[in-house]
């Protein structure tokens, strides 16, 4: 018999995260992210299938990066489903970074339904002696 240790805040969180994925939600529905972390700059990566560039924004205030968007609903009411598990309709995610940002510098693409935003981190205050006359 094998033992596992058994983290349960890690169990509730994944539990939470996949409960979230079918929940209804003021903003419709929410994309699934991940994002990262590197020396000199962070990395989101959002998947958008169906979703049309002119209707995915990108902000960012401060330290906070705002995506959101509109995957339009192609349900039709003549139709009748069985199941219907895919979202549709407007989305909004936020994340407080914790380094400043070069605002100027970020990027976005989206490329077969995967978004991918590059922040920049804003470069560290230089340093610099006083020399005391």
């Amino acid at each position: 018999m094998a033992f596992a240790r058994w983290d349960p805040l890690g169990d509730l969180l994944a539990l939470r995260q996949h409960m979230d994925r079918f929940a209804a939600t003021p903003a419709g529905w929410v994309p699934p992210v991940d994002l990262h972390e590197t020396d000199d700059r962070y990395v989101l990566t959002a998947e958008l299938p169906g979703v049309a560039r002119p209707d995915i924004a990108v902000h960012v205030a401060g330290d906070r990066l705002t995506v959101e968007g509109t995957r339009h609903d192609r349900l039709s009411q003549a139709d009748r489903y069985q199941c219907v598990e895919r979202g549709h309709g407007a989305f909004s995610r936020v994340f407080q970074l914790p380094m400043p940002v070069d605002a100027e510098g970020i990027t976005a693409d989206l490329t077969e339904g995967v978004l991918t935003v590059t922040v920049p981190k804003r470069a560290a205050f230089a340093t610099r002696r006083i020399v005391v006359s």
